[in-house]
């Protein structure tokens, strides 16, 4: 099979740190989304496992029909928007807004509405907002030489050496490094390691207005601005082409079948996507997609396991997802801030939409990347503008 040539280890590791990074940065979130509607830890457990296999089957099923790293992820900001707003709402009716949710978004990208909206988005724009969404991953790596200096700084020489002797494993053996050295420090957290099979759980939906005000309408604006157009920008500032209306489509309707089990939002990812889309996952473009597979087979796993693959990431130190996260995405904001600098006429609303986004600025519940868009457009239309 062509798809078992493509493969290569960088690629799966490429995936692994996709899940690993995705799944440490912002699982606690969707821990307490679910602890503010009242879920029990059975419950959580099986939001665990819809979103997983959500995720998963996305990431398979898309990569595969359209040769093409798409990533998916859960919508980290409507998980937050959950905690915030959606306290008091009793669970089945947070599930129902869920499913409305889902069948907006799925509206959304089978009518075409949301690709023709932003098919005149400059690619310099996006380019700038992708850089500016991932500065923040180069940093930390710096930053984490702050606590654990000895750490991060082998790891760090490591990806150096690896790039200048073999590019392909830069990041595989940086990450082997990485574990190495905190598995000699005893700073894997192991004891809370144990397998247990995650049970879906059925909750039967209800609808109210006040759920389809405060949870649904919320939840879909936040999913649409805040992460599908961050991913889409992500695609297309690396070069590919896919048909983003089916893409954001069938986004909306796995969400739909796994709501009930708890899988309130799934949407294209922008900083994981971009590690799978990078030369760290392989050499050659046309094969990436095995990278973002690979993720999906992972996030498969976690839907298997649930709470137990939670504590296998948990077990990870923060400074080793941090650094290696950064690593991964050093070419990346490279790729990223040389194209939207490239075109002198956009230079500077593409500056504008990257110090914007890079600021992490966040306004009516929607993040800076949306509002960095927002801005380099208005500077883009300013400085075109003819008397």
């Amino acid at each position: 099979m062509k798809i078992l040539k493509d493969f290569s280890f960088p690629a799966i590791v490429a995936g692994f740190v996709t899940v690993l990074v995705g799944f440490t940065s912002s699982a606690v979130i969707v821990f307490q989304s679910a602890q503010t509607l009242g879920a029990s830890p059975a419950e959580i457990a099986s939001w665990i496992w819809a979103l997983g296999w959500g995720m998963g089957l996305t990431c398979i099923g898309l990569s595969l029909r359209y040769r093409v790293p798409v990533v998916t992820a859960w919508s980290t900001p409507g998980a937050a928007m959950l905690i915030t707003s959606a306290a008091g709402v009793p669970l089945d009716q947070a599930i129902g807004a869920f499913l409305i949710s889902a069948v907006l978004i799925a509206a959304a990208g089978f009518s075409g509405l949301f690709e023709r909206t932003l098919s005149r988005l400059p690619v310099s724009l996006a380019s700038g907002m992708l850089a500016g969404v991932l500065l923040r991953f180069g940093m930390d790596v710096f930053l984490a030489m702050k606590t654990q200096l000895a750490l991060v700084l082998a790891m760090f020489a490591s990806y150096l050496t690896l790039r200048r002797v073999s590019p392909r494993y830069a990041v595989v053996v940086t990450l082997l490094v990485g574990i190495a050295i905190v598995a000699a420090q005893g700073s894997l957290k192991t004891e809370g390691l144990h397998l247990a099979w995650a049970q879906p759980i059925w909750v039967t939906p209800a609808f109210s207005f006040g759920a389809f005000i405060g949870v649904a309408l919320p939840l879909f604006v936040v999913t649409m601005a805040s992460q599908n157009i961050p991913g889409i920008a992500v695609i297309r500032a690396s070069g590919y082409q896919v048909p983003l209306s089916p893409v954001i489509g069938w986004t909306g309707v796995v969400n739909f079948l796994l709501a009930p089990f708890g899988a309130f939002a799934l949407n294209l990812a922008a900083i994981t996507a971009a590690i799978c889309m990078g030369r760290e996952a392989h050499e050659d473009a046309a094969k990436r997609y095995t990278a973002s597979v690979a993720a999906g087979i992972f996030y498969c796993l976690i839907g298997i396991f649930g709470a137990s693959v939670a504590a296998l990431f948990a077990a990870f130190p923060k400074a080793l997802v941090a650094a290696i996260a950064g690593l991964a995405l050093l070419g990346t904001i490279g790729n990223g801030l040389a194209a939207a600098l490239s075109a002198e006429t956009e230079r500077e609303p593409a500056l504008i939409t990257f110090l914007v986004t890079a600021s992490g600025v966040t306004l009516f519940g929607i993040g800076s990347s949306f509002w960095g868009l927002v801005a380099g457009i208005a500077a883009l239309l300013i400085l075109r503008w003819r008397k």
